[in-house]
């Protein structure tokens, strides 16, 4: 079937929306309706080539839609459902079967090769195979997507605000909830407040944490840290030393952190700033670092671990998000801003600028 995508042809080219073919889902797959779609700062590395998929391709991996048609085998599903799109993973490694499949041994090929799980294409362009990303390209009319991508939702709250809970807000929350579990009055420092970290503020409150300190340099992100449950709010550029600035805070030191900016210095402040046997976990995307290991991590008893996706399972923990923000315990909505699709470009370049926090694309 002929759809609309947003064809990413270059490295560091803007997207542009071109009119491409969607092949019919096979046996174990999905054809969804996408409603809407998340813009996530993994979309721009890979756009940028910074983390490589093969081009062209469409990126987009935050969405949501209405299931229009399934294959023979598809049994969690059926036309109709509201569903996120999460990311891909086998369900048969040792990973998997244990209920960790953010860190599936597959993982990378299957959500940035470029190929569904069978190792071939549903999109072309022009007769040019096209890359699918994290196995569903949401940034599209329709996508067909592996049934194990899929979340099954409830159709009374608006679908178009849930496709970023299959990435970005996963993993900030995940990462508390799921990952790092801080006992009732724990203290927690959160080092940037985009979508993953204010994510992980939300949850830090859900988890009781008496003490959520929130690093960013935008002041306007930490108002909405504030917001959303920190207690206190720190300006990496006008704090003289933040190191310093959160073990005063915190009595020595935070018992946990949450790293998502990838920034070397700052990681760096995120270990130096635990507690004796505190820990920190890692989910932004990291490159060389240098740590003293003696003096910032082992002679204090710290821990360093990293997370990929909140060590989430989708499908269990994203309904759960839902619970929680109908209950208003979890009010991600004021994280989102709306953009047409056609303005694609815009969302991007208010999301790097800090100006808006998550946007969010209508099809």
């Amino acid at each position: 079937m002929l759809i609309k995508a947003a064809v990413t042809h270059h490295k560091g080219s803007a997207f542009k929306i071109e009119t491409v073919i969607l092949s019919e889902p096979k046996e174990n797959e999905v054809l969804i309706k996408v409603v809407a779609s998340g813009v996530c700062h993994t979309d721009a590395i890979v756009r940028d080539q910074i983390a490589p998929v093969p081009l062209p391709a469409v990126l987009g991996h935050e969405g949501s839609g209405i299931v229009e048609k399934i294959g023979i085998n598809v049994r969690t599903v059926r036309p109709g459902d509201h569903v996120v799109l999460s990311f891909s993973s086998c369900g048969q490694c040792e990973e998997c079967l244990t209920g960790h499949p953010t860190t599936c041994n597959e993982l990378n090929p299957l959500n940035f090769g470029g190929r569904m799980s069978d190792h071939t294409h549903r999109i072309f362009y022009k007769e040019q195979e096209v890359s699918t990303f994290f196995g569903q390209s949401s940034f599209s009319t329709y996508v067909v997507a592996n049934e194990k991508n899929l979340v099954k939702v409830d159709k009374d709250v608006d679908l178009a605000l849930l496709g970023p809970l299959g990435c970005g807000i996963q993993t900030g929350s995940g990462t508390v909830l799921n990952k790092l579990k801080p006992e009732f009055g724990s203290t927690i420092a959160i080092y940037g407040c985009g979508a993953v970290g204010l994510s992980a503020v939300m949850a830090a409150k859900i988890a009781g944490c008496s003490k959520i300190i929130a690093i960013d340099v935008h002041d306007h992100r930490l108002e909405l840290a504030m917001e959303l449950g920190a207690t206190h709010a720190l300006n990496g550029k006008e704090v003289v030393d933040v190191v310093a600035q959160i073990k005063e805070m915190t009595n020595g030191g935070a018992h946990y952190a949450i790293e998502t900016t990838g920034v070397p210095v700052v990681v760096r402040q995120s270990v130096q700033a635990l507690k004796n046997r505190g820990t920190v976990a890692i989910v932004g995307a990291t490159g060389e670092v240098t740590f003293n290991i003696h003096q910032d991590l082992m002679a204090d008893g710290k821990t360093m671990v990293g997370v990929v996706e909140g060590d989430a399972v989708p499908q269990v923990f994203i309904p759960k998000l839902i619970e929680y923000y109908k209950r208003g315990q979890f009010p991600f909505n004021k994280l989102i801003k709306f953009y047409n699709f056609d303005e694609i470009n815009e969302a991007f370049e208010d999301s790097h600028t800090g100006k808006t926090v998550k946007p969010v694309l209508k099809m």
